[in-house]
């Protein structure tokens, strides 16, 4: 319930805090950037963004229960905090555009994957946890929750990098490219961060 109720808080505040910046933000694209429709990429990109960020936010505050290590917290915190706030810029942009934040496509149908978009054993998409491998990592504690977050947010990150990869290529709204390529660089370089957090626990990188 405790670790519940901060998921939610940080969601609500990175909404509240990511609103005036999401409104300025699009603002400042002026009238040249049209309004996406709701099958467009732009608005793809922002729905699906925002689940696979949902998750990573729910997988920091999980390991930070579970361990004691100061730079697995900071490294959590920091994951958690950023794209908690990123996902209400996107969550801020479909009411902007006044579109839905869900669709009955399939997840990544503007990617032209659709029903191809599935990640491993029944993962929502390429990258994200399956609910087994999330209630594993609550079940662990200390150095093997350390590994088995990294091991599965660098996953993640891989999967959120190949989604914003392909908004910078086929977005149209200025801003929600910049954000894109953010992620990229930000995500990439967290990953880069990982790999030698888990040379240092005598671990890797999954295959």
């Amino acid at each position: 319930m405790r670790q519940a109720g901060l998921v939610a808080g940080a969601a609500a505040l990175a909404l509240v805090a990511a609103g005036a910046i999401t409104y300025a933000v699009a603002g400042d694209e002026g009238s040249s950037d049209a309004v996406p429709v709701a099958d467009s990429a732009d608005a793809g990109f922002a729905r699906d963004m925002a689940v696979h960020h949902q998750q990573a936010v729910e997988m920091s505050y999980v390991v930070r229960d579970r361990t004691d290590d100061e730079e697995v917290r900071r490294l959590a915190y920091d994951i958690a905090q950023t794209q908690a706030n990123q996902r209400g810029m996107l969550l801020g942009w479909l009411d902007l555009w006044e579109l839905p934040k869900v669709s009955m496509d399939p997840p990544m149908t503007w990617m032209g994957m659709g029903d191809d978009a599935s990640g491993e054993d029944g993962a929502l998409m390429p990258g994200m946890a399956t609910d087994a491998e999330m209630e594993r990592l609550g079940s662990l504690s200390g150095k093997r929750a350390e590994v088995f977050y990294l091991q599965l947010m660098t996953d993640h990150h891989k999967g959120g990098v190949h989604m914003a990869q392909a908004c910078v290529r086929a977005c149209e709204v200025g801003a929600e490219k910049r954000l894109a390529r953010t992620m990229v660089e930000g995500q990439e370089s967290e990953i880069a961060l990982m790999a030698g957090m888990l040379e240092e626990r005598g671990a890797a990188a999954r295959p």
